[in-house]
């Protein structure tokens, strides 16, 4: 199947696009743009791999399933264009970010800025319906996303994999915690950032790793 990705994860994950679940997946997929509202845009859906290639990502972060309201989604987990209003959860992110780090908390939230520096942004589901959320669930992108997940932790060495709330946590199964370093809280949704959330200094932590492995710390 001919998937419009990035070249480098095209190649890692060419045999995936090949299997009957994805071909499943996509028919559906069409069908659910067809005849509902989907986040995000079709052409955005594997946005986060074009924003960070396969030999350039250092630190995967992962959400749940991408934002459900009006020009939110972009592709890139918690990410919102500039000009669209920060959801309550990137606010949190920042928060801890501004709290962890010293940086100030940015007047947008367009996180391509992170990706361009090695970090993936990846949903675990990567498609919703508009003011649904985990609509898309179980329809197949989890085990997508657990390829990839599965094709940097065994293919590449001393990454950061960060994983907020019960979904992403799922992901973390397999991987060598001997050759990557797996940072795990609660979600930073309202609802459950004041349970583990603020405070856990992932992002000084990730790149405190960074630099111990001779690898660009990010500017969050």
């Amino acid at each position: 199947m001919n998937v419009r990705i990035e070249e480098s994860w095209k190649r890692q994950l060419a045999d995936e696009f090949e299997k009957d679940y994805f071909y499943r997946l996509t028919q559906w997929l069409r069908n659910e743009y067809a005849t509902q509202t989907i986040y995000p845009p079709g052409k955005e859906i594997f946005a986060a791999f074009d924003a960070s290639p396969f030999d350039a990502t250092k630190v995967v972060i992962i959400g749940q399933d991408p934002y459900h309201g009006p020009g939110q989604a972009n592709g890139l987990c918690f990410s919102v264009r500039e000009g669209i209003d920060m959801p309550p959860s990137l606010v949190n992110i920042f928060k801890e970010v501004s709290a962890d780090t010293g940086a100030p908390i940015p007047s947008n939230g367009d996180l391509s800025r992170w990706a361009k520096q090695g970090v993936l942004l990846l949903n675990t589901t990567l498609t919703v319906r508009a003011h649904t959320p985990k609509s898309h669930s179980g329809k197949g992108w989890e085990r997508f996303t657990d390829r990839v997940v599965h094709e940097l932790a065994e293919n590449r060495d001393n990454l950061v994999f960060i994983l907020w709330g019960a979904d992403a946590k799922r992901k973390c199964d397999f991987i060598d915690r001997s050759r990557h370093l797996v940072l795990t809280s609660a979600h930073p949704s309202p609802l459950s950032s004041y349970r583990g959330f603020f405070g856990n200094h992932h992002f000084s932590l990730a790149n405190d790793y960074l630099i111990k492995h001779n690898k660009q710390p990010i500017i969050w």
